[in-house]
């Protein structure tokens, strides 16, 4: 079975995507869905309630709810699409009225009885939601060593322990929590359990106060505490101890969908930016037009454009390509919120000191500052990230790298059609197959007679190889997550490698794209020369020639109100 033809897809770019058009033009002052409402109520803590009504207006719970379940998530580049109008005008709003729903639910899609699917699917279609109480404070990120305890008794699963920094807790109808169920070692100690607020008794659990951030401020960040609290054995989302396995193949999708969507409120930033630049004057001329702050607009556009490529891709390589997304969804969650923090800290240097302004036409961007290293840690940091990739590296490096069949030509199309999502064709690992890796030897071989790119194709090859032995010779210690610095270095060069694969496939692989910018060399180029820098690779001859192309082009989208992504929408 296959989608239909998304709203995202070519024959819509001209128009709008439909939360742009409800969220209305964020600029305009008396807007009360604009950044000025946004901002003041960032200031108050609290999310913008007017969003909120908005969002259950349009019924945003759907999109985190199967097809097959009466929802609207089919396919996750979508998805990460529909998401990025709310990044764009409020993360504390994507994330606590939005993607902390697809978090607390991916466990279920994956692993949960009918049942249990119908009930949430009924909460979340009917504008409810559901909190993922996966962390405890004590141990953070390692949710293996949870104190967390679930202990059957009967007919009963009792509960006791903390979970801590959770989001929506006071507000949601289910929770999702992860509860260590067995004191043995091993993957089969842990199980998720799918608790129905309105019926666990109220006396066995206490709500903790609200945790105050920087960053996304208007998030209700609060804990629970269980004590002896029994809820049905039934409530156990799939088998008991099977809760490890569930998370490594159900997160990927997560992991992908969310820095996809967080796009938003990056193009935000530059937009922001890129208005001050070509309204300033200094020096008898604008700052747009200052060499520095061109190159660093310029950077930001390429770095946008290479996430987009990376995230997007990887998206659709969870619908084709399930088997290998263990590694490539953990490499975009790792270094996609890294090109966005680099980029919005160059971006803020242009900015001067109006980008720490809280009022005023520019104070959107110290709120998206302040709110995207936050909304980056969701459910999974970027070490995490890396210590699920490095253990992998070692038996990818000796079967898989400079050989092996490339990924599918669908894999790198930015609207084509895709299989319905199926969360049980993930796998918990990659095995010895690396697709995109391939795509990149494949994709070198096609261009090396191009003088520059055919240049910086064979750089990002050489690189391979020289990853390939780096990872086959690390010591035993090394391939573990309890690794050293040199073995998440090799994942970031890895990471780094993949989102160039990526920007060469989908530069390859899309000649139906109506603008013709995606079909020339020179933002590929552009963007291959930012990440080689990145890996240290000298300079190529000619690869700066293209940048005056590259930043006309984001010049004529500001004008013109178009997304500074590859897809190029307009805009509200």
């Amino acid at each position: 079975m296959t989608t239909a033809t998304t709203p995202e897809c070519y024959a819509d770019l001209g128009n709008p995507a439909p939360l742009e058009v409800l969220f209305g033009d964020p600029d305009y002052q008396d807007n009360p869905l604009g950044f000025a409402a946004f901002v003041a109520a960032d200031e108050r803590g609290d999310l913008l309630s007017a969003g909120e009504r908005v969002l259950d207006a349009y019924g945003l719970g759907a999109e985190f709810v199967p097809s097959r379940l009466g929802g609207r998530l089919d396919r996750a580049d979508r998805l990460a699409r529909v998401l990025r109008p709310l990044f764009r005008r409020d993360a504390a709003l994507g994330l606590g009225h939005g993607a902390s729903n697809l978090v607390g639910a991916v466990n279920v899609w994956a692993q949960g009885g009918e049942q249990q699917q119908r009930w949430l699917a009924d909460i979340l279609r009917g504008n409810g939601r559901i909190a993922a109480a996966y962390t405890d404070m004590s141990t953070g990120n390692d949710v293996t060593n949870t104190a967390f305890r679930g202990t059957v008794r009967q007919d009963r699963l009792v509960l006791n322990g903390r979970k801590e920094i959770i989001n929506n807790l006071a507000r949601a109808e289910a929770v999702t929590v992860l509860a260590r169920t067995s004191p043995e070692p091993g993957s089969r100690s842990h199980s998720m359990v799918l608790v129905d607020m309105a019926t666990v008794p109220r006396d066995r659990l206490r709500f903790l106060p609200r945790y105050r951030t920087v960053g996304v401020r208007a998030m209700y960040l609060g804990g629970l505490e269980f004590d002896d609290c029994p809820v049905p054995v039934t409530a156990v989302a799939g088998e008991v101890g099977a809760a490890m396995e569930t998370i490594l193949r159900s997160f990927q999708v997560t992991r992908a969908v969310l820095p996809a969507a967080a796009l938003g409120a990056v193009d935000q930033q530059l937009r922001t930016v890129t208005g001050f630049a070509v309204g300033r004057h200094l020096y008898r001329r604008t700052v747009a037009d200052l060499p520095h702050a061109r190159s660093v607009l310029t950077d930001a556009f390429l770095d946008i454009q290479a996430a987009d490529a990376f995230a997007t891709t990887v998206c659709r390589a969870l619908h084709l390509m399930p088997g290998q997304t263990s590694v490539y969804a953990a490499a975009v969650k790792y270094l996609v919120p890294l090109l966005f923090k680099d980029t919005v800290d160059a971006l803020g240097l242009v900015l001067g000191a109006r980008s720490f302004l809280r009022e005023g036409p520019h104070a959107v961007f110290q709120k998206h500052a302040r709110d995207l290293p936050v909304a980056s840690l969701v459910h999974a940091g970027g070490t995490v990230c890396q210590a699920t990739v490095i253990p992998q590296l070692p038996r990818l490096a000796r079967a898989a790298w400079l050989v092996g069949e490339p990924a599918p030509a669908a894999v790198f199309h930015l609207a084509g059609d895709l299989p319905e999502l199926d969360f049980d064709r993930l796998s918990t690992t990659a095995g010895r197959h690396d697709p995109l890796l391939a795509s990149l030897v494949d994709a070198a071989a096609r261009v090396r007679d191009e003088p520059v790119l055919g240049r910086l194709a064979a750089q990002l090859v050489d690189e391979l190889t020289a990853l390939k032995q780096a990872c086959q010779e690390l010591a035993p210690r090394d391939r573990t997550p309890l690794a050293g610095p040199v073995s998440f270095e090799l994942t970031h060069r890895y990471a780094v490698l993949l989102a160039a694969a990526c920007c060469l496939g989908v530069w390859l692989n899309n000649p139906d794209h109506p603008n013709g910018y995606v079909h020339r060399p020179d933002w590929v180029i552009a963007a291959l020369a930012r990440l080689t820098a990145r890996l240290g690779c000298p300079p190529v001859p000619g690869a700066e020639a293209v940048r005056p192309a590259v930043f006309a082009e984001l010049m004529g989208r500001y004008e013109d109100g178009a997304g500074f992504d590859l897809i190029g929408r307009h805009l509200a």
